[in-house]
């Protein structure tokens, strides 16, 4: 520790003289007081060291102080907790012979090092667990988590004990690539082929439409089951619509079976897959498959109508074809001559302009009660904008555009988004918008406020208003295809900016509901999803409210009942209900205004995830290629006390030790100034005490 200046080291002579300059003025030139020259020089002296003090601290002087700190060399032990490591017969083996071992492994381990345990399956949780109940195994998301975590940090070796099976994530050996330290693998399961029959997949689509014919493929594959034969069969609450014998004619036997099915009823349908089992198979799990198929009545169909070729329109366009409940067109609009009423969606994207004839498209459009998406920019006409009663009225200043962020409106309520859509949203580029007044009607939401540079207005850059018959919303803004390109960038997907324009699409194309009561859900979950549900409760104004409780009551297949209460958010409703297991459920929503009670029912699916078990053979080729990418070694469970020397041995892992500078301010430092009061006041005690002035 030392003490340092911004300024020369001679300016410290300086303190000095100053010091030296005011002593003398007041003990050596002035000789109306007669003190003893022994309290002459204390007081001098006392003087001397305060004013030497605040001259220096003039100087702004710092502590210059540097600290070191010693980091044992981490272990990271991560231990594989999927279903798939006991579907072999040695399950009784991993549940307590290897877990002892790898608990001593563990304790030896820390004796030297800093020990961090880890398990993973589809998620990745802190500390070693053996129940062997994840769904899914997801390898390059535990890589990905120890990258996020251990930045900078002084990690040794990673410790992966694994089957080498994954079914979630890219391949772990790609995805590792960040990691700076050696990657040891232990090789559990089990590579012996046992006979098994299993349904490898099932591809077919969710959406299909009514009184239409619809494809199901089914891949049965048959491990040692060569001379025999099962029965493949599909069945919808136990009336058989497809059955095929399949004769296996080698041990390692694949067949694709392709299905023909007829959509005759409206909703969701549930169809059951199964092939009959044979004797001694290794597991009856992988079987059968549950599929879900929603029937609708009728597809969506939505026209994108622009003033001028634009990439905006491509980006939209391809994110809505994904969707197979929507049937999109684009035209520019001196082209387009079909009847507006054919459409239950309009994109309207830099209209009305100068260019185009607006008005009577405008005047079809409001007359069938047709939704519309504004997406302004350069080329709208903003005072026929003003005129459409969209719930935006825009003032232009000049022709001179803004650079705008989006920021996210806390208290927007019609839908929601997910936290990782909202996090890649936060650095999507700017938009284009015209500089000018935006002024909200009343009845409007905004869901994004417009961000120029780190401020973020009031003005939107993305509403919604609705009024007794139509729905409307505004970008107001151009340049969507750069938000497409940045999610890409980003994540390498274009899920966040598919999310956002589905969310919008969804909400537009609903048909108005006039009820003062809805509740809004998913109708199928995942058994490791929570079911979440959404509500709102209007006023007789049809304003949103959330004075009241709302109540549910989810119900199983056995009528048991599970009752919740919504959570209330800015002005509607949510409430995650958790993790339900599978089946199918019901539920009854009740929520009581001062005058009346109103509720509503609907149900929703809980599907198992069986894909532990549709691959049985442990890839212990993959984890010795991780290994031996990452300078380190595959061992079997019986080895795992040879781990202890093999890490001993290696240089690489040892102690570090960093030093940090740390520097702070000498007039921060509350006691110098004590320092100086007890000097000044010393002085002027004994002055005082001694008859002085």
């Amino acid at each position: 520790m030392n003490i340092v200046t911004d300024y020369p080291a001679w300016y410290f002579i300086f303190c000095v003289i100053t010091g030296i300059a005011y002593t003398a003025i007041l003990y050596y030139k002035d000789k109306k007081h007669d003190f003893s020259p022994l309290l002459i020089k204390s007081m001098a002296a006392l003087r001397f060291v305060s004013v030497f003090l605040i001259s220096f601290l003039l100087l702004s002087p710092l502590i210059k102080s540097i600290t070191h700190n010693s980091e044992k060399p981490i272990i990271i032990i991560a231990q594989d907790n999927s279903q798939s490591i006991i579907i072999n017969k040695d399950s009784s083996f991993y549940k307590k012979t290897y877990k002892e071992s790898l608990e001593k492994l563990v304790a030896d381990l820390s004796n030297k090092y800093d020990v961090h345990t880890f398990s993973f399956d589809d998620k990745v949780n802190e500390g070693l667990k053996f129940d062997y109940k994840g769904k899914q195994t997801d390898i390059s998301g535990f890589f990905d988590e120890m990258t996020t975590r251990y930045t900078n940090r002084n990690v040794g070796a990673i410790i992966l004990a694994s089957d080498g099976i994954y079914n979630k994530g890219i391949n772990p050996v790609y995805a590792s690539q960040k990691l700076k330290s050696p990657v040891y693998t232990i090789a559990l399961g089990d590579t012996t082929i046992h006979k098994d029959l299993l349904i490898q997949k099932v591809n077919y689509n969710r959406i299909v439409y009514l009184g239409s014919s619809f494809p199901i493929e089914i891949i049965v594959n048959a491990n040692k089951a060569k001379g025999l034969s099962a029965k493949l069969k599909v069945t919808k609450e136990g009336k058989e619509f497809f059955n095929k014998n399949i004769n296996f004619s080698n041990d390692q036997y694949s067949e694709t079976v392709n299905v023909q099915l007829e959509a005759k009823e409206n909703g969701l349908q549930h169809y059951h897959i199964t092939i009959s089992p044979l004797n001694d198979e290794i597991t009856l799990s992988n079987n059968n498959k549950d599929i879900f198929i929603e029937v609708l009545d009728s597809r969506q169909k939505i026209v994108i109508l622009s003033n001028s070729p634009h990439p905006d329109i491509s980006a939209i366009k391809q994110t809505l074809e994904t969707n197979r409940n929507y049937d999109i067109e684009d035209y520019l609009i001196n082209d387009f001559n079909k009847p507006i009423s054919n459409y239950n969606l309009v994109i309207l994207h830099q209209l009305p302009s100068n260019n185009s004839i607006f008005n009577k498209l405008l005047a079809d459009i409001q007359k069938h009660n047709i939704p519309v998406l504004f997406i302004l920019g350069a080329q709208t006409n903003y005072n026929q904008f003003n005129g459409v009663n969209s719930g935006l009225n825009v003032t232009v200043k000049n022709q001179n555009s803004n650079e705008v962020l989006p920021a996210f409106a806390s208290e927007f309520a019609f839908f929601t988004l997910s936290e990782e859509t909202k996090k890649v949203m936060n650095n999507f580029p700017p938009l284009l918008c015209v500089y000018g007044d935006y002024k909200m009607a009343t009845s409007g939401e905004t869901m994004l406020y417009q961000k120029i540079g780190n401020v973020v207005t009031k003005q939107p850059l993305i509403l919604f208003n609705q009024n007794q018959t139509s729905k409307y919303a505004v970008i107001t803004g151009e340049g969507l295809w750069r938000w497409k390109l940045s999610n890409y960038a980003q994540k390498n997907n274009h899920e966040a900016f598919d999310e956002l324009f589905t969310k919008i699409i969804q909400y537009l194309s609903v048909k108005i509901d006039k009820s003062l009561f809805r509740v809004n859900n998913n109708h199928i979950f995942n058994e490791n999803q929570p079911v979440e549900f959404d509500a709102e409760v209007y006023n007789d104004s049809y304003e949103l409210i959330n004075d009241a409780d709302v109540n549910i009551d989810i119900f199983n297949d056995n009528n048991k009942k599970f009752p919740s209460i919504f959570n209330k958010t800015s002005k509607s409703y949510h409430l995650n209900a958790g993790i339900f297991p599978p089946g199918d459920y019901k539920y009854e929503a009740r929520v009581k205004l001062k005058n009346k009670s109103l509720s509503t029912k609907g149900s929703f699916i809980v599907t198992s995830i069986d894909e532990e078990y549709t691959n049985t053979l442990a890839n212990h080729q993959m984890l010795y290629n991780l290994a031996k990418k990452h300078d380190g070694e595959m061992i079997y469970p019986n080895q795992l006390q040879s781990l202890v020397d093999k890490l001993n041995k290696r240089d690489d892992i040892k102690t570090v030790t960093y030093s940090q500078k740390r520097y702070n301010n000498l007039m921060n430092i509350y006691w110098i100034f004590f320092i100086i009061l007890a000097l000044l006041s010393a002085e002027w005690f004994l002055r005082k005490r001694n008859g002085g002035y």
